[in-house]
Protein backbone atom coordinates (compact mmCIF):
# COMPACT_ATOMS: atom_id res chain seq x y z
CA UNK A 1 0.00 0.00 0.00
CA UNK A 2 2.86 2.32 0.80
CA UNK A 3 4.38 1.58 -2.59
CA UNK A 4 1.14 2.30 -4.42
CA UNK A 5 0.67 5.56 -2.60
CA UNK A 6 4.21 6.67 -3.42
CA UNK A 7 3.71 5.82 -7.11
CA UNK A 8 0.52 7.86 -7.32
CA UNK A 9 2.26 10.78 -5.70
CA UNK A 10 5.13 10.56 -8.15
CA UNK A 11 2.70 10.44 -11.07
CA UNK A 12 0.88 13.51 -9.83
CA UNK A 13 4.20 15.29 -9.38
CA UNK A 14 5.28 14.38 -12.90
CA UNK A 15 1.96 15.63 -14.26
CA UNK A 16 2.51 19.04 -12.65
CA UNK A 17 6.23 19.53 -13.36
CA UNK A 18 8.16 20.05 -16.55
CA UNK A 19 9.05 16.68 -18.11
CA UNK A 20 12.73 15.94 -18.83
CA UNK A 21 13.16 14.66 -22.38
CA UNK A 22 15.82 13.92 -24.97
CA UNK A 23 15.60 15.33 -28.48
CA UNK A 24 16.99 14.41 -31.87
CA UNK A 25 16.82 16.69 -34.92
CA UNK A 26 14.52 15.50 -37.69
CA UNK A 27 16.02 15.18 -41.12
CA UNK A 28 14.69 13.41 -44.17
CA UNK A 29 16.83 10.86 -45.93
CA UNK A 30 16.46 8.81 -49.07
CA UNK A 31 14.50 5.62 -48.64
CA UNK A 32 16.75 2.68 -49.42
CA UNK A 33 14.92 -0.55 -48.64
CA UNK A 34 16.82 -3.74 -49.34
CA UNK A 35 15.11 -6.20 -51.69
CA UNK A 36 16.10 -9.81 -51.10
CA UNK A 37 15.63 -12.22 -53.99
CA UNK A 38 16.76 -15.62 -55.21
CA UNK A 39 17.26 -17.02 -58.67
CA UNK A 40 19.60 -18.91 -60.97
CA UNK A 41 22.60 -17.96 -63.08
CA UNK A 42 22.26 -17.54 -66.82
CA UNK A 43 23.64 -15.37 -69.60
CA UNK A 44 22.16 -12.69 -71.84
CA UNK A 45 22.96 -14.66 -74.98
CA UNK A 46 21.17 -17.87 -74.03
CA UNK A 47 19.45 -19.10 -77.18
CA UNK A 48 17.71 -22.06 -78.82
CA UNK A 49 19.10 -23.38 -82.12
CA UNK A 50 17.20 -25.10 -84.89
CA UNK A 51 17.63 -26.02 -88.55
CA UNK A 52 16.48 -23.71 -91.31
CA UNK A 53 15.33 -26.63 -93.45
CA UNK A 54 12.76 -29.35 -92.99
CA UNK A 55 14.39 -32.78 -92.75
CA UNK A 56 15.52 -35.76 -90.71
CA UNK A 57 18.27 -35.23 -88.13
CA UNK A 58 21.27 -37.24 -89.32
CA UNK A 59 23.54 -36.65 -86.33
CA UNK A 60 24.04 -34.55 -83.19
CA UNK A 61 27.71 -34.16 -82.28
CA UNK A 62 27.41 -32.63 -78.77
CA UNK A 63 25.93 -33.55 -75.42
CA UNK A 64 24.53 -31.50 -72.55
CA UNK A 65 27.36 -29.74 -70.72
CA UNK A 66 29.81 -29.77 -73.64
CA UNK A 67 31.77 -26.61 -74.31
CA UNK A 68 31.40 -25.31 -77.85
CA UNK A 69 33.20 -22.70 -79.94
CA UNK A 70 31.89 -20.30 -82.53
CA UNK A 71 31.46 -21.93 -85.94
CA UNK A 72 31.59 -25.51 -84.64
CA UNK A 73 29.19 -27.97 -86.34
CA UNK A 74 26.79 -29.16 -83.65
CA UNK A 75 24.32 -31.22 -85.66
CA UNK A 76 23.41 -32.11 -89.24
CA UNK A 77 20.13 -32.74 -91.04
CA UNK A 78 19.80 -35.27 -93.91
CA UNK A 79 20.87 -33.39 -97.06
CA UNK A 80 19.93 -35.74 -99.92
CA UNK A 81 16.92 -33.65 -100.90
CA UNK A 82 18.90 -30.44 -100.48
CA UNK A 83 21.70 -31.75 -102.70
CA UNK A 84 19.14 -32.64 -105.36
CA UNK A 85 17.68 -29.14 -105.22
CA UNK A 86 21.15 -27.66 -105.55
CA UNK A 87 21.96 -29.80 -108.60
CA UNK A 88 18.64 -28.88 -110.18
CA UNK A 89 19.36 -25.17 -109.65
CA UNK A 90 22.87 -25.58 -111.11
CA UNK A 91 21.47 -27.29 -114.22
CA UNK A 92 18.90 -24.54 -114.57
CA UNK A 93 21.66 -21.95 -114.44
CA UNK A 94 23.64 -23.74 -117.14
CA UNK A 95 20.58 -23.84 -119.43
CA UNK A 96 19.84 -20.15 -118.77
CA UNK A 97 23.46 -19.30 -119.63
CA UNK A 98 23.22 -21.21 -122.95
CA UNK A 99 19.91 -19.50 -123.78
CA UNK A 100 21.37 -16.10 -123.09
CA UNK A 101 24.49 -16.74 -125.13
CA UNK A 102 22.35 -17.90 -128.09
CA UNK A 103 19.99 -14.94 -127.80
CA UNK A 104 22.94 -12.57 -127.74
CA UNK A 105 24.41 -14.07 -130.94
CA UNK A 106 21.05 -14.00 -132.69
CA UNK A 107 20.57 -10.38 -131.68
CA UNK A 108 23.95 -9.47 -133.18
CA UNK A 109 22.87 -11.19 -136.41
CA UNK A 110 19.56 -9.29 -136.31
CA UNK A 111 17.64 -12.56 -136.01
CA UNK A 112 16.44 -12.07 -132.41
CA UNK A 113 14.92 -8.89 -131.04
CA UNK A 114 16.32 -6.78 -128.19
CA UNK A 115 13.42 -7.86 -126.02
CA UNK A 116 14.23 -11.56 -126.56
CA UNK A 117 17.85 -10.98 -125.53
CA UNK A 118 16.76 -9.00 -122.44
CA UNK A 119 14.33 -11.76 -121.44
CA UNK A 120 17.13 -14.31 -121.70
CA UNK A 121 19.33 -12.10 -119.53
CA UNK A 122 16.59 -11.86 -116.88
CA UNK A 123 16.14 -15.65 -116.91
CA UNK A 124 19.89 -16.05 -116.39
CA UNK A 125 19.81 -13.70 -113.37
CA UNK A 126 16.85 -15.58 -111.83
CA UNK A 127 18.62 -18.93 -112.31
CA UNK A 128 21.75 -17.59 -110.61
CA UNK A 129 19.74 -16.46 -107.58
CA UNK A 130 17.99 -19.83 -107.38
CA UNK A 131 21.37 -21.55 -107.27
CA UNK A 132 22.56 -19.15 -104.56
CA UNK A 133 19.49 -19.97 -102.44
CA UNK A 134 19.97 -23.72 -102.94
CA UNK A 135 23.64 -23.49 -101.94
CA UNK A 136 22.73 -21.49 -98.86
CA UNK A 137 20.16 -24.11 -97.84
CA UNK A 138 22.76 -26.82 -98.36
CA UNK A 139 25.12 -24.99 -96.01
CA UNK A 140 22.28 -24.58 -93.50
CA UNK A 141 22.01 -28.37 -93.27
CA UNK A 142 24.82 -28.04 -90.71
CA UNK A 143 23.79 -26.51 -87.39
CA UNK A 144 26.70 -24.33 -86.25
CA UNK A 145 27.41 -22.60 -82.94
CA UNK A 146 26.92 -18.82 -83.25
CA UNK A 147 29.00 -18.09 -80.11
CA UNK A 148 31.43 -19.69 -77.67
CA UNK A 149 29.47 -21.31 -74.90
CA UNK A 150 28.01 -24.42 -73.33
CA UNK A 151 25.23 -26.79 -74.38
CA UNK A 152 22.38 -26.45 -71.87
CA UNK A 153 19.83 -28.88 -73.30
CA UNK A 154 19.28 -31.30 -76.19
CA UNK A 155 15.72 -30.89 -77.43
CA UNK A 156 15.64 -33.39 -80.32
CA UNK A 157 17.21 -36.73 -81.24
CA UNK A 158 18.82 -38.40 -84.23
CA UNK A 159 16.24 -39.71 -86.71
CA UNK A 160 13.62 -37.19 -85.68
CA UNK A 161 11.84 -35.26 -88.43
CA UNK A 162 12.05 -31.54 -87.70
CA UNK A 163 10.50 -28.54 -89.32
CA UNK A 164 12.17 -25.24 -90.06
CA UNK A 165 13.03 -23.59 -86.74
CA UNK A 166 12.18 -26.59 -84.56
CA UNK A 167 14.33 -26.32 -81.37
CA UNK A 168 17.17 -28.83 -81.41
CA UNK A 169 19.77 -27.49 -78.94
CA UNK A 170 19.76 -24.83 -76.23
CA UNK A 171 23.07 -23.06 -75.60
CA UNK A 172 24.42 -20.03 -73.78
CA UNK A 173 27.50 -17.88 -74.09
CA UNK A 174 30.31 -17.90 -71.54
CA UNK A 175 32.36 -14.87 -72.46
CA UNK A 176 34.03 -12.56 -69.96
CA UNK A 177 31.56 -11.23 -67.39
CA UNK A 178 28.70 -12.92 -69.28
CA UNK A 179 27.10 -14.51 -66.22
CA UNK A 180 24.02 -12.91 -64.73
CA UNK A 181 21.76 -13.85 -61.86
CA UNK A 182 18.12 -13.90 -62.95
CA UNK A 183 15.81 -13.35 -59.96
CA UNK A 184 12.06 -12.98 -59.51
CA UNK A 185 10.44 -10.07 -57.67
CA UNK A 186 6.87 -8.92 -57.08
CA UNK A 187 5.23 -6.05 -58.95
CA UNK A 188 5.92 -3.47 -56.23
CA UNK A 189 9.61 -4.36 -56.06
CA UNK A 190 9.82 -4.39 -59.86
CA UNK A 191 8.49 -0.82 -59.96
CA UNK A 192 11.08 0.31 -57.37
CA UNK A 193 14.06 -1.03 -59.29
CA UNK A 194 15.92 0.85 -62.01
CA UNK A 195 18.66 -0.13 -64.44
CA UNK A 196 21.96 0.44 -62.65
CA UNK A 197 20.74 -0.21 -59.09
CA UNK A 198 23.49 -1.92 -57.11
CA UNK A 199 23.30 -5.38 -55.58
CA UNK A 200 25.28 -8.01 -53.71
CA UNK A 201 25.26 -11.63 -54.92
CA UNK A 202 26.20 -14.80 -53.10
CA UNK A 203 26.17 -18.43 -54.22
CA UNK A 204 27.39 -21.63 -52.60
CA UNK A 205 29.28 -22.40 -55.81
CA UNK A 206 31.29 -19.20 -55.32
CA UNK A 207 32.25 -19.91 -51.73
CA UNK A 208 32.00 -17.24 -49.04
CA UNK A 209 32.79 -14.36 -51.39
CA UNK A 210 30.06 -11.77 -51.95
CA UNK A 211 30.21 -10.25 -55.45
CA UNK A 212 29.12 -6.79 -56.51
CA UNK A 213 26.41 -6.63 -59.14
CA UNK A 214 24.00 -4.23 -60.80
CA UNK A 215 20.58 -4.40 -62.43
CA UNK A 216 21.18 -4.73 -66.17
CA UNK A 217 17.71 -5.63 -67.45
CA UNK A 218 14.06 -5.74 -66.34
CA UNK A 219 11.36 -7.91 -67.84
CA UNK A 220 8.46 -6.17 -69.58
CA UNK A 221 5.88 -8.63 -68.37
CA UNK A 222 5.16 -11.24 -65.73
CA UNK A 223 6.59 -14.73 -66.05
CA UNK A 224 3.47 -16.95 -66.31
CA UNK A 225 5.26 -19.95 -64.81
CA UNK A 226 6.52 -18.31 -61.61
CA UNK A 227 4.07 -15.41 -61.33
CA UNK A 228 6.97 -12.98 -60.77
CA UNK A 229 8.74 -10.26 -62.72
CA UNK A 230 12.28 -11.06 -63.84
CA UNK A 231 15.33 -8.94 -62.97
CA UNK A 232 18.82 -9.62 -64.37
CA UNK A 233 21.84 -8.79 -62.19
CA UNK A 234 25.20 -8.49 -63.95
CA UNK A 235 28.14 -9.63 -61.81
CA UNK A 236 31.52 -7.93 -61.65
CA UNK A 237 34.63 -10.13 -61.78
CA UNK A 238 32.94 -13.53 -61.75
CA UNK A 239 35.57 -16.30 -61.35
CA UNK A 240 35.97 -18.59 -64.34
CA UNK A 241 34.84 -22.22 -64.32
CA UNK A 242 32.83 -21.83 -61.12
CA UNK A 243 29.39 -21.19 -62.58
CA UNK A 244 26.97 -23.07 -64.79
CA UNK A 245 23.52 -22.26 -66.05
CA UNK A 246 20.97 -23.02 -63.35
CA UNK A 247 23.29 -22.60 -60.34
CA UNK A 248 21.27 -21.16 -57.43
CA UNK A 249 22.15 -17.71 -56.09
CA UNK A 250 20.93 -15.13 -53.59
CA UNK A 251 20.90 -11.37 -53.98
CA UNK A 252 20.39 -8.20 -51.97
CA UNK A 253 19.32 -5.34 -54.25
CA UNK A 254 19.53 -1.70 -53.19
CA UNK A 255 17.03 0.36 -55.20
CA UNK A 256 17.55 4.05 -55.66
CA UNK A 257 14.57 6.09 -54.54
CA UNK A 258 13.60 9.72 -54.93
CA UNK A 259 11.27 9.45 -51.93
CA UNK A 260 12.49 11.01 -48.70
CA UNK A 261 11.57 9.47 -45.35
CA UNK A 262 12.34 9.78 -41.64
CA UNK A 263 13.78 6.98 -39.55
CA UNK A 264 12.89 7.22 -35.87
CA UNK A 265 13.70 4.96 -32.88
CA UNK A 266 11.02 2.65 -31.51
CA UNK A 267 11.06 4.49 -28.14
CA UNK A 268 9.65 7.61 -29.78
CA UNK A 269 6.62 5.82 -31.29
CA UNK A 270 3.39 5.54 -29.26
CA UNK A 271 -0.17 4.33 -29.82
CA UNK A 272 0.58 2.39 -32.98
CA UNK A 273 -2.43 1.13 -34.96
CA UNK A 274 -1.61 -0.72 -38.15
CA UNK A 275 0.41 1.61 -40.36
CA UNK A 276 -0.24 4.75 -38.29
CA UNK A 277 0.77 5.98 -34.85
CA UNK A 278 1.76 9.04 -32.84
CA UNK A 279 4.96 10.76 -31.78
CA UNK A 280 5.80 13.87 -29.74
CA UNK A 281 7.79 16.65 -31.37
CA UNK A 282 8.81 20.19 -30.51
CA UNK A 283 9.87 23.31 -32.37
CA UNK A 284 10.76 25.64 -29.50
CA UNK A 285 12.30 23.00 -27.20
CA UNK A 286 9.84 24.15 -24.50
CA UNK A 287 6.51 22.46 -25.22
CA UNK A 288 5.55 19.05 -26.59
CA UNK A 289 3.24 18.54 -29.56
CA UNK A 290 1.55 15.25 -30.38
CA UNK A 291 1.20 14.45 -34.08
CA UNK A 292 -0.03 11.53 -36.15
CA UNK A 293 2.42 9.83 -38.53
CA UNK A 294 2.21 7.23 -41.28
CA UNK A 295 4.50 4.20 -41.13
CA UNK A 296 6.12 3.02 -44.36
CA UNK A 297 8.12 0.06 -43.05
CA UNK A 298 9.97 -1.37 -40.08
CA UNK A 299 13.64 -2.22 -39.71
CA UNK A 300 15.50 -4.00 -36.93
CA UNK A 301 16.53 -0.70 -35.36
CA UNK A 302 14.04 1.93 -36.47
CA UNK A 303 10.62 2.80 -37.86
CA UNK A 304 10.45 4.38 -41.31
CA UNK A 305 7.96 7.25 -41.40
CA UNK A 306 6.69 8.49 -44.77
CA UNK A 307 4.27 11.23 -43.72
CA UNK A 308 3.43 13.48 -40.76
CA UNK A 309 6.76 15.02 -39.77
CA UNK A 310 6.94 17.69 -42.49
CA UNK A 311 6.54 20.64 -40.07
CA UNK A 312 8.43 19.16 -37.12
CA UNK A 313 11.93 20.22 -36.09
CA UNK A 314 12.88 17.97 -33.17
CA UNK A 315 11.65 14.52 -32.19
CA UNK A 316 11.20 13.63 -28.51
CA UNK A 317 12.77 10.22 -27.97
CA UNK A 318 12.37 9.80 -24.19
CA UNK A 319 9.71 10.75 -21.65
CA UNK A 320 6.84 10.15 -24.12
CA UNK A 321 4.66 8.14 -21.63
CA UNK A 322 4.46 11.20 -19.37
CA UNK A 323 3.77 13.74 -22.08
CA UNK A 324 0.56 15.26 -23.38
CA UNK A 325 -0.29 17.95 -25.91
CA UNK A 326 1.27 21.28 -24.88
CA UNK A 327 3.12 19.81 -21.91
CA UNK A 328 6.22 21.82 -20.80
CA UNK A 329 9.52 20.01 -21.34
CA UNK A 330 13.14 20.46 -20.41
CA UNK A 331 16.10 19.07 -22.31
CA UNK A 332 18.30 16.45 -20.68
CA UNK A 333 22.05 16.77 -21.17
CA UNK A 334 22.50 13.10 -22.03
Amino acid sequence: MTGCKSHEGDSAQIGQDTIPVRLVPLQKQAARPVIKATGSFTTDNETVLGFKNVGIIQRIDVQVGDKIHKGQVLAKVESTEIRAQTQEARSGLQKAQRDYDRAKRLYRDSVATLEQMQNAKTALTVAQQQLNAAQYNRGAANLRAPINGVVLAKLANVGQVVGAGTPVLQINGTGANAWKLKVGVNDRQWAQLQIGDTAQVHADALGDTIYKAAVTKKSKGMDPQSGTFQIWLGLTGTPKNKLAAGVFGKAKIFPRSSDKVWQIPYDAFIQGDGMTGYVFVTKDKKTAKKIKVKVQSLTSKSIVISKGLEDATYLIVSGSPYLSEGKPIKIENK
